[in-house]
Order: structure tokens, then sequence, then C-alpha cells
């Protein structure tokens, strides 16, 4: 069986070694010391001064929200997956979808002027599949409206913009390190921002408002996460180079297997250095998207639908337009795409794509 992704797993003497240290100082969480040294060697390795790791991406919008204080309504992308949607609306605010670039499959910068009204506090976009967002033209566009800007970068953790981090960008980052990412700490995610105070907010945020164990400063939340996770995204940065570059070489032996004018790919953003997160691909037509599928399936390899359903159709969001995010959602796979697949897997998946997207 060949599943859309698998976790990466260090070699498990490695891991090994972080649950004796474990065991022996019986800490497990609350900010022990193995969470305090991933999110030092995280900010070394992406050479960025503040970040709190947590207990999952979502939390990490969610917290993201709540420190920026936003009401009203928040401009947001209908293609991405449910929790960027979910986030807006568990924070008691109104999602307003924009519809997305049919290239790059981000949120469209050129319509979001048009759906700013006095009710609106933020722009929420996603690098959908690791892929930056005009970030420039955003910035452009929130700092002329007095908006807040949060980038959902859940799947971007490599991913560069002009030469930075990508988590570098917007008033806060937030990224998701869950067992299908391709850095990832079990289950997990994390914050970022440039700006100190807020920083300084989301720790009060993510430990109940803790100030000290009989203090307290503000409300917050159970946003933390555990010993035995920081473990495993330690052993995993020390592989990322590794895993970075095989995703780069499946990403160009797919696209070399995958010539064919029926099978589009995304346009990268410019400026970008792309971690290859995902291999999408998008077909002409849902049925043929669908065919594709189950002929995959047939094989026992598991491609994805992501995403789909455009979120825009949610039954929990007013609906509106957006004509991209629906043909697309319909009409793309992701591909598997893992550490450990192997060429001749890569070769057979666009074998049997080849044969079933017709001339």
């Amino acid at each position: 069986m060949i599943q859309v992704t698998k976790p990466f797993l260090p070699p498990k003497e490695e891991y090994s070694k972080y649950l004796d240290s474990i065991w022996e100082r019986e800490w497990l969480t609350n900010n022990g010391p193995l969470v305090q040294e991933l999110e030092s060697k995280l900010r070394s390795y992406l050479e960025l001064d503040n970040l709190w790791f947590l207990g999952n991406g979502t939390i990490a919008l969610q917290i993201a929200i709540k420190a920026l204080e936003l009401e009203g309504e928040i401009i947001t992308t209908p293609f991405s997956y449910v929790a960027t949607t979910s986030s807006i609306v568990w924070e008691g605010c109104s999602p307003i979808f924009v519809d997305i670039e049919p290239t790059t499959l981000n949120i469209d910068h050129q319509k979001i002027e048009e759906a700013i009204t006095e009710r609106t506090s933020a722009i929420l976009a996603t690098h959908v599949f690791g892929n930056p967002c005009n970030i420039d033209a955003i910035k452009k566009i929130a700092k002329t409206h007095h908006l807040k800007v949060i980038y959902d970068a859940a799947h971007c953790f490599g991913t560069k913009y002009k030469g930075r981090s990508v988590f570098e960008y917007g008033d806060i980052s937030t990224s998701s390190f869950h067992a299908t990412k391709l850095f990832h700490t079990i289950e997990g995610g994390a914050v970022f921002t440039n700006d100190d105070e807020l920083h300084k907010k989301m720790w009060y945020l993510r430990n109940f408002g803790h100030d000290g164990p009989e203090k307290f400063n503000g409300a917050g939340i159970n946003g933390k996460n555990s010993e035995f996770h920081a473990a495993m995204g330690l052993c995993n940065l020390n592989h990322i180079q590794e895993i970075l570059k095989t995703r780069f070489n499946q990403s160009l032996l797919y696209s070399d297997l995958l010539k064919n004018d029926q099978i589009k790919s995304i346009t990268i953003q410019e400026n970008s250095e792309w971690n290859r997160a995902y291999y999408p691909v998008i077909l002409k037509s849902e049925e043929i998207a669908l065919k594709v599928k189950q002929a995959l399936e047939m094989q026992n390899i598991f491609p994805r639908r992501y995403f789909y359903p455009s979120l825009d159709t949610l039954d929990y969001v007013n609906k509106s337009k957006a004509t991209f995010s629906n043909s697309i959602s319909k009409r793309i796979l992701c591909l598997p795409l893992f550490h450990t697949l192997k060429k001749t897997e890569q070769e057979k998946i666009c074998s049997v794509i080849i044969d079933n997207v017709g001339n």
C-alpha cells in the first residue's frame, strides 16, 4: 500500500536516548527542558528570534487570532485545510472568502480590497502547499487599510521568501508540526512573530495565563506541548536537510515523468525557495480526477483530494462565490510524497496517471 504520506521516523535509538533522559528527570510537560531546547534550536535553524512550540497547528491559529484581539470579519482563503476557517469561526469572527489565483492556488491579492468593509479586522492567508502568497502585495493592502495579517504556514517548514524563512512575515505566522508534515513532532505546531510584545502575550495565552505558580496575566488556554513530542522534533531536526533534499529529488522525478498537456502543476511564487511539502496535480475535469484516483486506488495507491471541498461551501459559513477554488478543489490530487517513497513506486504512480488522463 502506498499512502499519500508517511511520517519520517528517525532511528529508534536516537529517540530512545531522549526517552531515557525524560525517565531520569520525571518531567513530562509544562515547559520542560526538551521543549526549551527544541525552541532554541528552531530559532537558530530558522534564524528567527520569537517562536513558541505549541500543541498543534490549530491552537496556533486560535492563539494568533486571540493575541491580535481580532473581531468582526477576517478575510481568508476558501482553499485550505478546514482548520483555517474553523479557527476563525471558533474565535467568534466571520470568515470572508476571497477566491484564489488559479496558478499559485493562494488567495488572489488583487481581489482582497473589494472584500474589505468597516468590519474587517485582518487577513488570514494560507501559503498553500508551502508555496508563499504574494506577501509584499498583502502587506501593502494591510498597511493601507490598517489590518492585521496572519499567515497559516502549516505546510511551510523549510520554505523561504526573499532568502528568509517564510515564518518571518505577517504580524503572526503559524505552523503545524503534525505527523503528516515534512518536519513533525508527532503532534505539534508553533507561532512566530517579529513583535516582542505579541511574543510575550502569546507566552501567557498558551499556558492558562500563568505568570508564576500563583499569579495570572489574563485569560489563557492550554496550548502547551510535551517532552515526548519535543524529543521527536529534536531528532527530526537533525535530519531536516536530508528530508528536504529527498523531497526535492522526488518532486523533480514526478515533474519529469508527468510531462503531459492534461496535467498541470502549481506556479511557485517569485523570490521563493519552495520546500516541496506536497506534489499536487491539477487535471482537466473532476471526472478525470476521480477516474485517476480510482485507478490508483485499484493499485493500492492512495492520493488525496487536497483540498476538497472548497471551504466556502461549509454549512457553518456564509456562502460566497469562489469560482477558481471550487473548480480546482474538484480537479486536484496530491500524489504520494514521503521520505521512503521509492523511485519504482513513483514510476508506477505516474504510469497509472498517464494511462488514465487521456490525450
